[in-house]
């Protein structure tokens, strides 16, 4: 039987307000255990949560950038659960009415475009955390993170297969950090998603029972937990077992997922309006002044490299969709007036370094500005593109401050360009390789390269190809 797998992500985004979202506790990461929660985030009597307005400008701002309706009324609710690192009881956050409604992104893979739509954004305050692994029989409870504001955005169940979903989640979190309302950090916390995953017979209408895979910070791990959890519904199913609908957690080390507990449904987290807070009222000419302030988002970036930089869709795609290597090749091939040479390094040479040494763009030891006098180099043939890399390395790893012109001299890597020198080398691979050059001579090409790669060799690959090529041919 073929099979058909539908997913669906929720995605909690903390917002990047300074304080929580319904008290003046602060939000910053690391802090001493338990130093940022203050009498509204631990529920105590007499205390009344107080909306954060940054929160709701940066829940529109999203809704704006996808296409949303945004309701103008909208209301808190309770959910309503007793967790030990939830200490009121109940979760503030917004079931029926919330602040964005529908709308859609679109995604590229390699399987093609596709409309994934959003059913919901609503705004919520995140619970505590319990930490397991600091008394050997004890669970510890760090209220820091209770009351910091989380904008959960619901996906339609759209996406049908693993790869979808994982290109969803880093368009999503693109979106989020080019909007400047999340830092992305997903090692912290910042970005996390629940993937609700079934599978169906191909053909049929009617979805699968679903489970929820909770709390997945990975790009990479959403799709490896998908994929298990497609594969093991399906080994279920055709065993002639069925599916529980559950929550589900991911082991990363052991690459697969593991109940965790029943899923639970709207009706048993008792939704009921928070009594202590207002309907959130906006005005329409408050939004379109959010509007107004939105920035380039990626999507627009995207297609602005294509049209003004005459870079491949496949380029600008992967440029566009990290803002930090946006910034980054912004910055690099304005300087090197290459726009083309500088997209191929960053995706290239300095992707390849950033995932060998597991860094960011933002941790590369070698600046926008030296990447650009290093294209520089390229374009006006000082380097060959070996030497290019040896240089690259040495900006990488240097062991004093030097500039790139300074390394060029110190490590003897200009190009060796010289007329007379290259052909003098030349004369005498012909001298020492004469049936090979009579090969050459009667049309044999692939004897160019042999010849080539000699003076490449002779030269310690210094030598100018461009010449090099142009030279044999005047011995022809």
């Amino acid at each position: 039987m073929m099979w058909e797998s539908v997913i669906g992500l929720e995605i909690h985004v903390q917002l990047a307000t300074q304080s929580k979202i319904f008290s003046d506790a602060r939000t910053a990461f690391g802090a001493q255990p338990n130093a940022q929660a203050c009498a509204v985030d631990l529920g105590l009597p007499g205390v009344l949560p107080v909306i954060n307005e940054r929160a709701v400008e940066m829940a529109i701002k999203f809704g704006l950038a996808i296409g949303a309706e945004i309701n103008l009324h909208s209301i808190f609710d309770r959910k309503n659960y007793f967790y030990p690192d939830l200490p009121k009881g109940y979760q503030i956050s917004q079931f029926e009415t919330p602040i964005v409604g529908t709308g859609c992104i679109e995604i590229t893979t390699a399987s093609g475009t596709r409309q994934i739509g959003i059913t919901r954004a609503h705004l919520e305050e995140d619970a505590g955390k319990s930490v397991h692994d600091q008394y050997p029989s004890q669970t510890a409870i760090d209220l820091n993170r209770a009351g910091t504001p989380l904008l959960e955005i619901v996906s339609e169940p759209d996406m049908r297969n693993a790869q979808e979903a994982a290109h969803y989640f880093r368009k999503m979190h693109a979106l989020v950090t080019y909007l400047g309302i999340c830092d992305g950090n997903l090692a912290e916390g910042s970005m996390r998603c629940d993937a609700n995953v079934s599978v169906r017979p191909q053909g049929q209408a009617a979805f699968g029972e679903r489970t929820e895979i909770k709390n997945i910070n990975s790009f990479r791990f959403v799709e490896q937990a998908i994929e298990f959890e497609i594969a093991r519904q399906i080994d279920v199913l055709e065993a002639g077992g069925s599916i529980s609908r559950e929550t589900r957690l991911y082991d990363p080390d052991r690459n697969e997922t593991r109940s965790m507990r029943g899923k639970e449904m709207s009706e048993d987290y008792r939704y009921f309006p928070d009594p202590d807070l207002l309907p959130l009222e906006v005005s329409q000419a408050y939004v379109d002044e959010l509007r107004s302030q939105l920035p380039e988002l990626p999507d627009d970036r995207k297609a602005r490299y294509v049209r003004e930089l005459e870079l491949s869709e496949y380029d600008a795609s992967a440029l566009s969709l990290d803002l930090q290597r946006a910034e980054y090749f912004e910055e690099a091939f304005t300087a090197s007036g290459n726009a083309k040479l500088t997209a191929n390094w960053v995706m290239g040479e300095i992707s390849a370094y950033l995932n060998k040494h597991d860094l960011s763009i933002a941790q590369c030891p070698v600046d926008a500005k030296n990447l650009a006098v290093l294209i520089q180099r390229l374009d006006d043939q000082t380097l060959s593109s070996k030497t290019a890399k040896t240089l690259f390395e040495a900006l990488a790893h240097p062991e004093e401050i030097r500039s790139v012109d300074q390394l060029i001299g110190d490590l003897n890597l200009a190009q060796v360009s010289d007329d007379g020198a290259l052909t003098q080398i030349i004369e005498g691979l012909i001298e020492e390789h004469p049936q090979q050059f009579a090969e050459l001579c009667a049309g044999k090409t692939k004897m160019m390269g042999f010849f080539v790669g000699q003076v490449m060799r002779a030269t310690e690959g210094k030598a100018n190809p461009k010449q090099v090529n142009e030279i044999i041919n005047g011995k022809l």
